[in-house]
């Protein structure tokens, strides 16, 4: 039996969704650059939300903290929007992190890659090699 999601994963969803829409179209601070909204962790008592966001061109915390700092000081601006769009009775507060886990993983992805390329002539030079 398929499970049923939850009101916080309802309302997390939601969040996501709104807002890569809102940072794409409204947010225009040239110190956020191009942000993606991976996830959204909400409380139980849907008081408070953490935003799991990567930056584009930024591959380390140090690099995204100052858009993270313009995140969250636009955190109010962003929670007003959503409530005018929401049917909820209180809109989450909310707190931007930076998520590293999408830059490991192409980080490990390159890292794969680089192997199999390296793999792949080591084979074919050993290849090339009998045939004389």
């Amino acid at each position: 039996m398929a499970r049923e999601f939850g009101r916080t994963e309802r309302v997390a969803d939601y969040l996501r969704q709104e807002l890569a829409r809102l940072l794409q179209m409204e947010v225009r601070d040239p110190r956020i650059g191009m942000v993606s909204v991976n996830e959204v962790e909400v409380s139980r008592d849907l008081a408070h939300a953490k935003v799991f966001v990567t930056f584009m061109e930024r591959d380390s915390e140090t690099d995204a903290s100052e858009a993270l700092a313009v995140l969250n000081n636009a955190a109010g601006f962003l929670r007003t929007e959503l409530s005018r769009d929401a049917r909820m009775r209180t809109v989450p507060k909310l707190r931007f992190v930076y998520d590293a886990g999408v830059v490991r993983g192409r980080k490990i992805s390159d890292l794969i890659e680089r192997a199999v390329s390296e793999d792949r002539e080591r084979h074919t030079d050993h290849d090339n090699d009998g045939d004389r």
